[in-house]
C-alpha cells in the first residue's frame, strides 16, 4: 500500500519538480559565479538576479498552494501546484514571463496571477485570507533571509569603480555577489509591498474580500480581472512611482539592505548598457 500524504494525495505530489530543481541548480551556480568573478560578471549578476527570482515565484505560489492543501482544496494536488512546477500554474504569462520583464527592464517585482484554489472546498473567511496572505508572507521572510548577511555587515565596502571607457564596474569584497543579493532583498521588498496592497485581484485585496458584504463582494469580483491593470497604470504615473521606490528603498533600509545597493544591483545586471 501506497503511503498517502494527509488524506489522498500521493506522496509524489509534493516532490519537487525537474524544473524547480533545475531552477534551484542555476540559482546556485550563478550565486557561485557572481562569488568568484567568473566570466563576465555582469553576466553573472544577471543570472543570478533572475533566477533567484524566479525560484522566489515559484516559492510564493506553492505557499498559496499548500495552504489551500491544508485548508481543504485537496485539488491543488492533482493540479501540480504542490511540485514548485511553474509550468503548471494557470497563467505562466502573468505568473512567470511578465514578472521576469519586469525585473529586467523596470526592476520592480510584479505580482501576478497562477494557482486556481477551488474555493467551494474552503469553509472558512480566516482560511481565505490566510491563502492569499501566504505569498506576500512568503516575499517578506525571502526579503528577511537576503538582508541576514547586511545586517553582519557584509558588502560594506561594495563601490563602484570608473573602468577607465565611460563605464562601470563594482569594487569591494565579492561586491558583485553583494550588489546582486541587494538587488533579490529590494525585488523581494517590492513585491511584498505589491503584493499586500488592497488592489482588486491582488493577494492583498483577496485577504480583504471574504470579508465584505455581498454588494460590495459583487464590486470586488467585477474589478478583480483589471486589478494588475489597475496598478501597472499607477506605477506608470511618474509621481507615484518615484513615492513607491521612496518607500521600497527605507523599508530595505530598515532590514539592513544598504539604501542603493539593491538598485546598482538592478541596474550593473543590464549588461547590455553602460551603468
Amino acid at each position: 500500500m501506497s503511503y498517502q500524504v494527509s488524506r489522498g494525495a500521493p506522496k509524489s505530489a509534493f516532490v519537487p519538480s525537474p524544473v524547480f530543481v533545475g531552477i534551484l541548480a542555476v540559482t546556485a551556480v550563478a550565486g557561485w559565479m557572481a562569488w568568484t568573478g567568473y566570466g563576465n560578471v555582469r553576466v553573472d549578476v544577471f543570472l543570478l538576479i533572475v533566477s533567484g527570482w524566479v525560484l522566489s515565484l515559484c516559492l510564493h505560489e506553492y505557499a498559496h498552494a499548500i495552504v489551500a492543501y491544508f485548508a481543504g482544496d485537496r485539488g491543488v494536488a492533482d493540479r501540480g501546484y504542490l511540485r514548485l512546477n511553474p509550468l503548471k500554474y494557470t497563467h505562466p504569462v502573468l505568473s512567470i514571463v511578465l514578472p521576469l520583464v519586469a525585473v529586467v527592464l523596470g526592476g520592480i517585482g510584479l505580482p501576478g496571477g497562477a494557482v486556481w484554489v477551488d474555493h467551494a472546498h474552503i469553509r472558512s473567511k480566516v482560511k481565505e485570507s490566510l491563502i492569499s496572505a501566504a505569498g506576500p508572507a512568503t516575499n517578506v521572510v525571502f526579503a528577511l533571509v537576503l538582508a541576514v548577511p547586511f545586517m553582519f555587515g557584509a558588502g560594506d565596502d561594495v563601490v563602484l569603480l570608473s573602468d577607465g571607457s565611460g563605464g562601470w564596474t563594482i569594487g569591494g569584497s565579492h561586491g558583485d555577489f553583494w550588489v546582486a543579493l541587494a538587488a533579490l532583498a529590494f525585488l523581494q521588498v517590492t513585491a511584498s509591498l505589491l503584493n499586500l496592497l488592497p488592489v482588486p485581484g491582488l493577494d492583498g485585496g483577496n485577504i480583504v474580500q471574504p470579508w465584505l458584504s455581498a454588494p460590495y463582494q459583487r464590486a470586488y469580483n467585477l474589478f478583480a480581472p483589471y486589478g494588475f491593470i489597475l496598478l501597472f497604470v499607477l506605477l506608470w504615473q511618474s509621481k507615484i512611482n518615484v513615492w513607491f521606490f521612496t518607500l521600497v528603498s527605507w523599508l530595505a533600509g530598515l532590514i539592513g539592505v544598504p539604501d542603493s545597493m539593491g538598485e546598482i544591483g538592478l541596474a550593473y545586471m543590464r549588461f547590455w548598457q553602460s551603468l
